[in-house]
């Protein structure tokens, strides 16, 4: 019989080795230590049992970022109930087709969350309603799941059509725990500023003090950046997690004014890619931290990573056969090249699968395997069909990301889907967005083809009449024809404002 498992127990020993250590601040400068965290924990888990949600119930939890929110997670983890997460910023359409998919049987959020109500369906058919108020004593008895029970559900953007349902098991949890608090050397005595929501749960489940930073995440161009520099002198932030946006910001900021951040050790983004003149940016910032890139995704993470420094002293120039390098591959997951290719591959045989694997250097899907990589979608047996390949038992996930492997070092070369046939080769979208950013007076830029045509689209940092001419001197020295430029503000998505959504682009 398989040993009982649930992934609230990191937290609970945890608690239990560090009473009075203080677990969250949050960004309203209220603390919490890990043994009033445990106690809320199980007072909540006691109340949601009052309430009517037990074992295997979904609930959809929308609550921002903070002490609350963690309160909730690990109650609901506590009684063995599915936590179902949904992005601050999401819209009302993209709330509504993430309540149809989840089913959930209870909502919890915010007053402002409870608003909700009045626009949005899904919510209004859930039948179990609570705010963020909670009472009574606690439950002493966590609920006994197993490695395959389910504990999370995530949704990925929905960028290529409807969001899906990413489920995560305990037994899935704590592989990914393991494979990031490797990665990003979690330990005790951190103060993290942790911009991530996953990765303040490894922090509550190793020991390491919490900072929500003071910002919205539905709102990223409004960041505060003297307040978030000022939460990480205060508190003596020794670590910082964060997308690429978010450290963007906060890196000019200290490099304009000469700040110093003395505590701060180490610096990890990820979640959107980082191009050459952000490295750059990153080490005139942050001079002898470890300032290190994450490459994944939300089905496999991480799979890769790489030191800014290694990506900074790369060059500049176009290059058609040239993609972007993310680093050393990480140890516990096994990544492979195949020919990019629509068709689903779930139930190719073994023999098939091994004649598709790319050689060294050869373009193509980059697809990865491992522990803590994703096998399972929420009721979708379509996306599984479509972005899992099953060999001998092993789940191995196509990332939809092109790429290559050269000398144990793993290169992007952008989405699949971008990619622009040239001949016998490929123009990579990413690769131009690598370059184009080197030319003084250009924010981002990307291109897009139609078949006959390429078209530049490019954002300026700022528009003048003869920045516009030197942009266009460049595009013009460029190894293939761009048949128009067009100079506008850039489409971001919505979780990290970092990438380009070409959908959008007219």
């Amino acid at each position: 019989m398989e040993k009982p498992f649930n992934i609230v127990d990191l937290f609970i020993h945890t608690a239990e080795e560090y009473p009075n250590k203080t677990a969250i601040w949050d960004k309203n400068g209220d603390k919490i230590t890990f043994s009033e965290l445990a106690r809320h924990v199980r007072q909540t888990a006691n109340y949601f049992k009052r309430k009517g949600i037990l074992k295997g119930d979904r609930v959809l939890l929308f609550v921002p970022m903070g002490i609350d929110l963690y309160r909730n997670v690990l109650a609901l983890f506590y009684l063995g109930a599915t936590v179902v997460f949904v992005d601050q910023w999401s819209k009302i359409d993209r709330l509504d087709t993430c309540c149809q998919i989840a089913d959930c049987k209870a909502f919890v959020g915010s007053w402002k969350a409870h608003v909700l109500r009045f626009f949005s369906k899904g919510i209004r058919q859930i039948p179990i309603k609570l705010g963020l108020s909670y009472s009574g004593v606690g439950n002493d008895q966590m609920c006994q799941t197993l490695l395959e029970d389910a504990a999370l559900i995530t949704f990925t953007t929905g960028s290529t059509g409807t969001p899906k349902a990413a489920l995560r098991t305990h037994g899935f949890l704590y592989e990914q725990f393991k494979a990031l608090e490797e990665e990003i050397k979690a330990k005790p005595s951190d103060v993290d500023m942790s911009v991530l929501p996953i990765v303040l749960l490894i922090n509550l489940a190793v020991g390491s003090t919490s900072v929500i930073a003071d910002f919205n995440p539905s709102k990223p161009t409004k960041i505060q950046r003297k307040r978030i520099v000022r939460q990480l002198l205060d508190h003596r932030v020794t670590r910082l997690v964060a997308s690429p946006y978010f450290i963007k910001y906060i890196a000019e900021h200290v490099s304009e004014h000469k700040i110093p951040l003395p505590e701060l050790n180490d610096i990890f983004t990820g979640g959107a890619p980082v191009f050459l003149k952000e490295a750059k940016l990153y080490n005139k910032a942050f001079p002898a931290k470890n300032v290190r890139i994450l490459y994944g995704s939300t089905e496999a993470e991480p799979i890769s990573s790489i030191a800014v420094d290694e990506l900074a002293s790369e060059t500049s120039p176009f290059n058609l056969k040239s993609g972007i390098p993310v680093g050393a591959i990480f140890h516990k997951t096994q990544v492979k090249i195949i020919p990019i290719t629509n068709k689903p591959l779930f139930g190719i045989s073994l023999e098939a699968f091994e004649r598709m694997q790319q050689p060294e250097g050869v373009w193509g899907e980059i697809i990865v395997a491992g522990p803590h990589v994703l096998s399972q979608y929420y009721k979708n047996e379509h996306a599984l069909r479509v972005n899992k390949i099953l060999i001998d038992g092993v789940y191995w996930h196509r990332t939809g990301d092109s790429g290559y492997i050269r000398d144990g070092r793993l290169f992007l070369t952008g989405r699949c889907n971008t990619l622009i046939p040239q001949g016998e080769d490929w123009l990579s979208t990413f690769v131009f967005e690598n370059f184009v950013q080197s030319i003084n007076g250009v924010e981002m830029g990307t291109i897009l083809s139609d078949g006959d045509n390429i078209r530049a689209f490019i954002e300026l940092t700022k528009e003048t009449k003869s920045t516009k001419e030197q942009v266009l001197a460049a595009l013009q020295q460029l190894p293939f024809k761009i048949t128009t430029v067009k100079f506008q503000r850039l489409p971001r998505d919505p979780r990290h404002h970092a990438k380009i959504e070409y959908s959008k682009l007219t």
